[in-house]
């Protein structure tokens, strides 16, 4: 993510009262803050992040607030100060000269006056004749309201006041009043932070402002989790693969390689755990955002198709126009110009176009754009998967004009159940769009061309999707679903390479208890000593695809290393003679992460050799004694 705020970026302000307020930086608007109240947005963008500012009193003739950037030493002073405090606290308790008794000083009307301690100025000032000995807090609520229809020095006036005001400020001990300034802060402070909304900020937001159910109550320790023991990294530079003449084929003609970096994912929680992952990978941000551009704006559809290379520049999707709106669509796209073909973008190979008759051309429908490695792959169990968060980071899975400067576009690819287990019952997968001839083609409405070119390019990209994932060799699994894990498991194992890590979340800790179970030692040795009678007889790769029954719902030869967790960060007040944890904290699910590796059985009599003497021996010495 880019460390400037960008026009149209999605920000979260951070209130003095703690409270987060995301919101979509759009240039020449008026951002409001409530109570606090409201600025131009055009002064926070281009600025870095992480920056405090405050809104400033309206200038004469303007009808704007300005900001101004809090320093750290003043947001810190109170710790940049700790050997100075106790000093600090005489300066700002009224205190009665020597000599006078408080009634003398009543009476007399002496002026008691509240000091910054840095810079030595007089903040406020009080006569304690004005001050009614009965009360606690002697301003009013109307008195209060009126400063803060005011508005003055940002709030800070409000603070002194109310401090000078407090007939018992004396008898509050350090921590008191130190307390009590910082809750009137929050109260009156006209102060805001600007963040980045990413992957944590937008867990932390859903978890405490918006439905923790939509993210099934997962907190930030256990994104985490799923990404360190799934091995979540960058997987190697990106690599298209060239399509030939047949598009999908041609990797039977070259031979797949199986590259690492390509992560199987079942995502219940709305895209967040894809974000998590992407983040992990760098294929998260678009290049126009961490550049510095406006990453909704709008593509042009007329833009040819490019090679994937190493720096994330991925195909253009023409499929995702609408009919006839792309010249390429009727067969009118040209080859480019001589003058271009100096050009530093890289060009589609000749054996990647169609000719469509004299000097026309267009790019082949059966390409296919994406990548082999560094790529995230989800089943999902409806007919679209639901990636509602990854719209917060320019990518619409859904939107059929996304544009392909995205490198999610080429990075992430979307199966269904149905298509992974029986992709013979999909009727996308099986229904191949016939192969229409040149001249046929020019006979037909562009309408017509538009839909047939969309739907084999809809083919193609199904049927590469489909036939990579049943081949398998993925470098890890991670699951946060409500499904059951064990149907999970049943056909997401078969797909890992071997010493794949395996990482699933569960809010319960019941589902993920069976699932150990299923893997457990005395279940594998149960295996090895009698394996059922539907087992016997079968090869491995017959094994691995077990449906399982009753006693063995999984092939528990298949994982190792099962294991359970959990881990909660709780807040602490932390200071000193008062060190607790926070008793009013986020409820919700604790969570539960269920970890394993993917392992091959060896094939054949496993023989254990070696040299075990040394147990003689000592059995030898203590029968001599």
């Amino acid at each position: 993510m880019h460390s400037l705020v960008q026009p149209h970026a999605l920000v979260a302000l951070k209130l003095p009262s703690g409270n987060l307020r995301v919101l979509e930086v759009t240039p020449n608007t008026t951002i409001s803050l409530g109570k606090y109240g409201s600025f131009p947005s055009n002064l926070i963008i281009h600025r870095p992040y992480h920056l405090t500012y405050e809104l400033q009193d309206k200038q004469p003739g303007e009808s704007f607030n300005r900001l101004r950037i809090v320093p750290a030493s003043e947001l810190y002073s109170d710790i940049l100060s700790s050997g100075a405090s106790a000093s600090a606290l005489e300066e700002e308790t009224p205190v009665v000269n020597e000599g006078d008794d408080a009634d003398n000083a009543m009476s007399t009307g002496i002026e008691y006056s509240l000091v910054d301690p840095e810079s030595g100025a007089v903040v406020a000032r009080t006569d304690r004749v004005e001050i009614d000995a009965s009360a606690r807090q002697t301003l009013t609520t109307e008195e209060i309201e009126a400063l803060k229809k005011d508005g003055t020095d940002a709030g800070r006036d409000i603070i002194a006041k109310l401090l000078l005001s407090h007939t018992a400020i004396d008898q509050k001990t350090q921590y008191s009043l130190a307390k009590y300034k910082l809750l009137k802060t929050k109260k009156y402070i006209r102060r805001f932070s600007v963040l980045p909304m990413d992957v944590p900020m937008l867990a932390h937001w859903q978890l405490e402002v918006k439905d923790p159910s939509k993210i099934l109550d997962m907190r930030d320790e256990m994104i985490a989790l799923l990404g360190c023991w799934a091995n979540v990294h960058f997987g190697g530079e990106d690599q298209c693969e060239n399509s030939g003449a047949k598009g999908v084929d041609s990797r039977e003609q070259k031979g797949f390689e199986s590259t690492a970096g390509r992560w199987l994912v079942v995502d219940d929680t709305g895209g967040l755990l894809v974000a998590a992952m992407a983040e992990r990978m760098g294929i998260l941000y678009s290049p126009e955002n961490e550049a510095g551009g406006n990453h909704k704006e709008p593509t042009s559809p007329n833009v040819g198709q490019k090679e994937c290379s190493h720096n994330q520049k991925a195909i253009t999707n023409q499929e995702d126009l609408p009919s006839g709106t792309s010249k390429e669509h009727d067969g009118s796209t040209r080859e480019p110009a001589p003058e271009h073909e100096d050009s530093t973008e890289p060009k589609a190979p000749q054996s990647t176009r169609t000719s469509h008759g004299e000097g026309k051309s267009r790019c082949n429908d059966l390409k296919v754009p994406y990548a082999s490695s560094n790529t995230i792959t989800v089943i999902h169990a409806n007919q679209q998967p639901n990636l509602t968060f990854l719209r917060e980071y320019g990518f619409d899975a859904t939107n059929p004009a996304q544009p392909s400067d995205h490198p999610l576009a080429s990075h992430l690819m979307t199966i269904s159940w149905l298509q992974l287990i029986k992709p013979e019952l999909d009727p996308t997968y099986t229904s191949e769009m016939p192969d229409v001839s040149p001249e046929v083609l020019r006979s037909w409405k562009p309408n017509r061309r538009g839909t047939y070119h969309r739907k084999r390019r809809r083919w193609a990209k199904i049927r590469h999707v489909v036939d990579t994932t049943r081949e398998g060799e993925f470098s890890g699994l991670v699951v946060a679903s409500t499904m059951d894990p064990i149907s999970i498991m049943r056909h997401a194992v078969p797909l890992l390479a071997g010493g794949a890590p395996i990482a699933i979340y569960s809010q319960a800790i019941e589902p993920l208890t069976a699932l150990a179970d299923c893997y457990s030692i005395a279940r594998r040795a149960a295996w090895v000593s009698n394996p059922p009678e539907e087992a016997v007889g079968k090869t491995p790769l017959e094994l691995e695809q077990w449906a399982g029954n009753e006693e063995f719902p999984l092939n528990p030869s298949l994982v190792l290393g099962a294991a359970l967790q959990t881990s909660r960060v709780r807040k602490w007040q932390v200071l000193p003679g008062r060190t607790h944890p926070l008793m009013t904290s986020k409820g919700g699910a604790e969570g539960y992460v269920f970890t394993a590796w993917r392992v091959k059985p060896a094939e054949g009599k496993i023989e254990a050799r070696g040299k075990a003497r040394t147990r003689k021996r000592k059995l030898e010495g203590s029968t001599q004694e």
